[in-house]
């Protein structure tokens, strides 16, 4: 199931995170941000905690700084938005800098940057230290409905075959002196969109085809070695526990 498919977010190493089954991994970052979206917004003093704790699971996994900051670009379109919530949303309204800002908008925004760079955070760190197979058989070993998983595992096995697909079309394109300048060359990228859709349709249906004529039932076995035992169930737990104890204290102090 995706065997020999390595993801560019992850990073090939021997730590201890690495060491760890895939399913617990996954069990302990969904804790870790349900903690954290648990967290009343104004702990403020919470979150740089929370990134404590992932810099220290960074670590111990040996990613560096600038391999996890690159990968938290993906939530620049959020950042964005979260910057103009203090400028449209309602509400009274505090100077700052002579500008007047909504003060529930900053909240707002405040609210969305920690907890969506913590989450984005915590997902890039276990993508790194889990490949995707592993991925898939974390998700199955913790009883995630087998079609999901099955729509995940395909998505990702097919994913760069349709792009190197889109590729060779385009290669075929230029050597055909064709190269899209205008309003006016949108038809042609058009066609080539649906020509894609329908190679893609056509792939699917001949794999579908192959995988019944060889005895596919739709499930898919789970090794035994993804089992887990009692110690590394601890190990993955330390981060969710550490980040419900900083999620208590939020609500009591």
């Amino acid at each position: 199931m995706s065997a020999g498919h390595v993801h560019k977010l992850y990073r090939h190493g021997h730590s201890p995170v690495h060491a760890l089954p895939p399913h617990c991994k996954i069990a302990a970052v969904l804790c870790f941000v349900l903690a954290v979206v648990a967290t009343p917004r104004t702990a403020v003093w919470a979150f740089p905690l929370y990134a404590l704790l992932l810099a220290a699971v960074a670590a111990a996994a040996r990613v560096p700084a600038g391999f996890l900051l690159k990968r938290l670009l993906i939530e620049v379109p959020f950042v964005a938005f979260a910057v103009l919530m203090p400028f449209v949303a309602t509400g009274p309204r505090v100077h700052i800098l002579g500008t007047a800002l909504s003060e529930p908008g900053l909240w707002g925004a405040w609210n969305i940057l920690a907890k969506g760079t913590l989450g984005v955070a915590a997902s890039v760190l276990l993508a790194a230290t889990t490949d995707l197979r592993g991925l898939l058989l974390g998700l199955q070993r913790l009883r995630m409905p087998p079609l999901l998983v099955q729509i995940a595992s395909f998505m990702i096995r097919y994913g760069d075959v349709i792009a190197d697909e889109l590729r060779r079309m385009r290669v075929a394109r230029l050597s055909r002196g064709f190269e899209a300048r205008g309003v006016r060359h949108w038809g042609i990228l058009a066609k080539t969109a649906g020509a894609l859709f329908i190679r893609s349709y056509e792939r699917g249906e001949r794999v579908h085809l192959a995988m019944v004529s060889r005895g596919c039932t739709g499930t898919w076995p789970v090794p035994d070695a993804a089992a887990a035992t009692g110690a590394q169930w601890l190990r993955a737990a330390a981060l969710p526990a550490a980040a419900l104890a900083v999620c208590l204290l939020g609500w009591t102090l």
